[in-house]
C-alpha cells in the first residue's frame, strides 16, 4: 500500500509543425490518493486522465510539478524503480506463454526463487478464479479470463501502486460488471492502492471510492461519487456525471418583491420557463438579482404534475427510451429539450402532450459566466426514487 501525492503537475507536449507550439495535456494538477484507496480518474477523451496515469507510472516526465509515493519524491525516478504496476486497455499477454508463465513473468525477470513463484502464482490464480486455466495458452481462454491474467500479472509482484487504464473497455456488458466487482473485491482484500482511468462515468460511479473528474487537462472536482452527483461543482461536472445528463437551462435571477424567480431565456430572448425559487434556497442565490445563470435539474426530479403556475413544463414527447425500471422521456418544451425519468409502468405515446413540474428543492444553479455552482446555505438534497 502507498499514499500518493501529486503537486501542481503539468505536462506539455510539443505540437506538430504548423500547429500551435504547445499542447497542455495536464495543467496544474494537485491531488492525494490515500493508502489502500481506489481512486477513479474520469473524463472525456482528451481530458488528461491517461497522461496523468503515465506520469504516475514514470512513462512520461512532467514539465512541472512533483509526484510523491509514501513521502518520497519520485518525479525523476525511472518507471522500473517506482514499484508501480500498470494494466492497459489491451492486455498484451505473451501468446507463446501459458497463463501460469504470463502471470509469473514479472517474478521471473526479477529472478524470484521458483518455489516462491509457484506459490504466489497459484495464490493469484485462486484469487482471480483462474486455477483451471494456468496450463492453457491465452488464445484458449475467454476475453474476461485474459483480462484477469493481465490483472494477475500486475498484482503478483505486490506493487505499492496499481494503475489501470480503461482495462474493461473491450469487454461486453456482463463481463464488465463481473470485472468491476472483482477489482473492487481485490482492492478490499489486498489493500492495494489503485488509480483507475475511465471515460465511462457510470462505471466510475459504480467503482470508485472517490472520483476525480477531469476536463481539458484540469481537475474539475474530487469527492465521493454520490456527493459529486448530488452537488456538482460546476456546469461541466453537472452535465458529465449522471445519465441521462442533467437538464441545463439558460436564464437569469429576477426579484419581484420578496420573491426570487428563475426566468428562462432563449437565443432570441423570448420568455420561457418561469420558476419561483424557495426562500430557503442557496445563500448566494438569495443575494443575486439580474444575474445570468444556468439552472440544472436531474431527469428523475422532473415529476408528473398538473399545469400549475410555478415550475410547470408542458411539452411534446419526441422520443422514448425504456431502461428497465424507468423510462426516459425526451420532451420538446418551448425553447428547450427536457429529459424526464418516469416509472416503466407508465403508459406514454410519441407526440403526446405531457405536463411535468420541477421540484424546486432539487434544483442546481450555476453562474453563467464562470460555470461555478452558486454557494448554498443548506445541505444537498438526496435524489428521490422514481
Amino acid at each position: 500500500m502507498a499514499r500518493v501525492v501529486i503537486e501542481h503537475l503539468t505536462k506539455t507536449f510539443k505540437a506538430p509543425k504548423g500547429k500551435e507550439p504547445m499542447v497542455n495535456a495536464v495543467q496544474d494538477l494537485s491531488l492525494a490518493v490515500e493508502s489502500g484507496e481506489l481512486l477513479v480518474l474520469v473524463g472525456p477523451s482528451g481530458s488528461g486522465k491517461t497522461t496523468t496515469l503515465r506520469l504516475l507510472a514514470g512513462l512520461e516526465e512532467p514539465s512541472q510539478g512533483s509526484i510523491f509515493i509514501d513521502g518520497i519524491d519520485v518525479t525523476k525516478v525511472s518507471a522500473r524503480e517506482r514499484d508501480v504496476a500498470m494494466v492497459f486497455q489491451h492486455h498484451a499477454l505473451h501468446p507463446h506463454m501459458t497463463v501460469f508463465e504470463n502471470v509469473a513473468f514479472p517474478l521471473t525477470i526479477r529472478k524470484t526463487p521458483k518455489a516462491e513463484i509457484d506459490r504466489r502464482v497459484r495464490e493469484m490464480g485462486e484469487l482471480l478464479e483462474l486455477g483451471d486455466c494456468l496450463g492453457r495458452a491465452p488464445a484458449e481462454i475467454s476475453g474476461g479470463q485474459r483480462q484477469r491474467v493481465a490483472l494477475g500479472r500486475a498484482l503478483v509482484r505486490r506493487p505499492k501502486l496499481l494503475l489501470l487504464d480503461e482495462p474493461l473497455s473491450n469487454l461486453d456488458a456482463p463481463l464488465r460488471a463481473q470485472m468491476r466487482r472483482l477489482i473492487a473485491r481485490l482492492n478490499g482484500n489486498l489493500g492495494c492502492t489503485m488509480v483507475y482511468v475511465t471515460h465511462d462515468q457510470t462505471e466510475a460511479m459504480m467503482l470508485g471510492k472517490r472520483l476525480a473528474v477531469m476536463n481539458g487537462g484540469m481537475l474539475q472536482q474530487i469527492d465521493e461519487p454520490q456527493q459529486i452527483y448530488r452537488t456538482p461543482g460546476n456546469v461541466f461536472v453537472a452535465g458529465f456525471v449522471g445519465w441521462p445528463p442533467m437538464n441545463l437551462l439558460s436564464g437569469r435571477l429576477v426579484r419581484r418583491g420578496t420573491d426570487l424567480f428563475f426566468e428562462q431565456q432563449s437565443s432570441n430572448n423570448s420568455a420561457g420557463l418561469v420558476l419561483k425559487l424557495n426562500a430557503s434556497g442557496p445563500g448566494e442565490m438569495q443575494t443575486s438579482e439580474n444575474r445570468q445563470v444556468m439552472l440544472g435539474i436531474r431527469p428523475e426530479d422532473v415529476r408528473n404534475g398538473q399545469a400549475v403556475q410555478n415550475g410547470a413544463i408542458e411539452g411534446v414527447v419526441s422520443a422514448i427510451e425504456p431502461a428497465g425500471a424507468v423510462t426516459f422521456l425526451y420532451l420538446e418544451a418551448g425553447h428547450s429539450a427536457i429529459v424526464a425519468a418516469v416509472s416503466a409502468d407508465e403508459s406514454v405515446r410519441l407526440k403526446e402532450k405531457r405536463t411535468f413540474r420541477i421540484d424546486t428543492n432539487r434544483i442546481h444553479l450555476f453562474d453563467a459566466g464562470t460555470g461555478e455552482r452558486l454557494k448554498s446555505d443548506q445541505p444537498p438534497q438526496k435524489s428521490a426514487a422514481v
